[in-house]
């Protein structure tokens, strides 16, 4: 059986003396949405903060396409083809939609047009908007433009910290539909999301954490239907 795309194992750490992650595994095949879920305070972001490299793990190792990058910085796996969108202040308001995109390439030599047209193509509305400032716009466009963003360092790995935080409920639904669209490129996503029940009815893998340790995982939609797990962490 092949390795998972991304695999991270038994990940233990925190900020300062304290761990926040007790041995904490992810992992996401190639071109499947992971989704990690989990009460407030469970740990969530810091799992997605530790395979980006932002947290140093004192226990635990993480691979990409079968390489170890568990000391890589974030900027090294970047280059490596990870790509993260954080919850907050995650564009630049003051810069055009465009020129954030811009901003997405700048580890890239090649000619990048063709991707800003791609994520036109995806966000259609950041298209008519290219020219505004960012802060400008509507919470739910501004994440368009951060995961546009994200997505002009042409990621093998796309990760995204609460995508819907913040965004109505139609909203939520379209950037669940882009997130699958991105998938079927070939792109592998992982995203930390509050929305639990709707973002496990899109992922391929699910893991439910509670107190930085695994609690469950499994499939998204066998994650619905366990009783325990609707019971407890999808309000029944």
């Amino acid at each position: 059986m092949p390795e998972p795309f991304l695999q991270a194992e038994a990940m233990t750490g925190g900020y300062g003396a304290a761990d926040i992650l007790h041995g904490c595994s992810l992992s996401v095949d190639r071109g499947q949405i992971a989704v990690i879920v989990g009460p407030n305070g469970a740990g969530k972001s810091t799992a997605m903060k530790a395979v980006f490299g932002m947290l140093a793990l004192r226990g635990g190792s993480v691979r990409l396409d079968g390489e170890e990058i568990t000391g890589l910085s974030p900027q090294d796996r970047v280059a490596k083809g990870m790509g993260f969108v954080p919850q907050l202040r995650n564009i630049f308001g003051s810069m055009s939609v465009e020129e954030n995109l811009e901003m997405g390439a700048y580890l890239r030599r090649d000619d990048y047009r063709e991707t800003i047209e791609q994520i036109y193509d995806l966000f259609p509305i950041l298209r008519d908007k290219r020219r505004q400032a960012a802060g400008e716009l509507s919470g739910g466009q501004r994440q368009q433009v951060a995961v546009g963003r994200a997505l002009m360092t042409k990621p093998s790995l796309l990760m995204l910290d609460e995508p819907t935080a913040g965004v109505s409920p139609i909203v939520m639904d379209e950037l669940f539909d882009r997130i699958i669209e991105i998938a079927r490129t070939g792109i592998s996503i992982l995203m930390v999301e509050q929305n639990a029940r709707q973002a496990l009815e899109i992922a391929d893998r699910g893991y439910v954490l509670v107190q930085g340790a695994n609690a469950y995982t499994d499939t998204g939609p066998a994650l619905l239907a366990d009783p325990e797990v609707r019971r407890t962490f999808l309000g029944g």
